[in-house]
């Protein structure tokens, strides 16, 4: 089977690649996401460009999530001879407007009031990239997160924790930021950043042998707090803290 290379340092991408039972090497990308990516295309022209099929015609978040999940994952493989490298990219969009990682405190407070008391979209772009071949798959996942209302001393204190900075939307569902979510319609681990099930599927495309099953059902509309998550065989066994918290936030994909 080839090796799998995770073109990410994100911890959270890490451990949640751990819960497919493969081994795989972390190789971050160098690929420069201050740099803007083109416009997205549209009508003959996006039928040719790509790069994500899944991306329907004028969505720029999922365009975006996709064009640089890609780009991770060819910058890495072209560092290599073999083995397949994994992309991701997760972005939010509230509305028409697609928020990245906050450059700062002042910004991320700005995005927690944007996202305050409404629902917005969570996407991320998936590449599986053949480093001896160049071929590639590239698809996103999409997951609707429900707030709850925030008021400025609850923004200011989560801010102040220093979680925010880093995070797409200036949150993170597994950590002290899942407190703020109401509900979530969708697949859980997409909105950690890595989207399972639609992942495994990729690589059973690539003829690696991920156990059917693998990963998780999504969420049905309105899980809330409540919910029970539906674990499978591989999170039971994983001692991940990703999920060791978040048990009660609905069920995951």
């Amino acid at each position: 089977m080839a090796l799998i290379y995770l073109a990410s340092a994100s911890p959270r991408r890490r451990e949640l690649l751990r819960l497919l039972g493969l081994r795989f090497r972390v190789l971050p990308s160098r690929a420069e996401e201050s740099v803007a990516p083109p416009r997205h295309p549209s009508g003959a022209e996006a039928a040719a460009a790509g790069p994500c099929p899944a991306a329907p015609g004028g969505d720029e978040a999922a365009w975006r999530a996709c064009y640089w999940a890609e780009r991770k994952a060819r910058d890495t493989a072209a560092r290599l001879g073999e083995g397949l490298v994994v992309g991701a990219d997760t972005v939010v969009a509230v509305g028409a407007e697609v928020l990245g990682k906050p450059s700062g405190p002042a910004e991320a407070e700005a995005m927690l009031r944007k996202l305050s008391g409404r629902h917005h979209r969570v996407i991320t772009g998936v590449a599986v990239v053949d480093a001896a071949t160049g071929r590639s798959l590239v698809e996103c996942e999409e997951t609707l997160v429900w707030f709850r209302p925030l008021d400025p001393a609850q923004i200011k204190a989560y801010v102040g924790s220093g979680e925010p900075l880093g995070k797409a939307g200036a949150y993170a569902i597994q950590g002290r930021g899942g407190a703020l979510v109401e509900r979530v319609s969708g697949c859980y681990t997409n909105v950690v950043g890595l989207p399972l099930t639609r992942l495994a599927s990729m690589l059973r495309r690539f003829g690696v042998g991920v156990p059917e099953g693998t990963g998780f059902a999504p969420a049905p509309a309105g899980a809330g707090p409540g919910g029970a998550w539906g674990w499978t065989a591989a999170l039971n066994a994983a001692p991940s803290r990703i999920f060791r918290r978040r048990r009660d936030r609905g069920r995951g994909c």
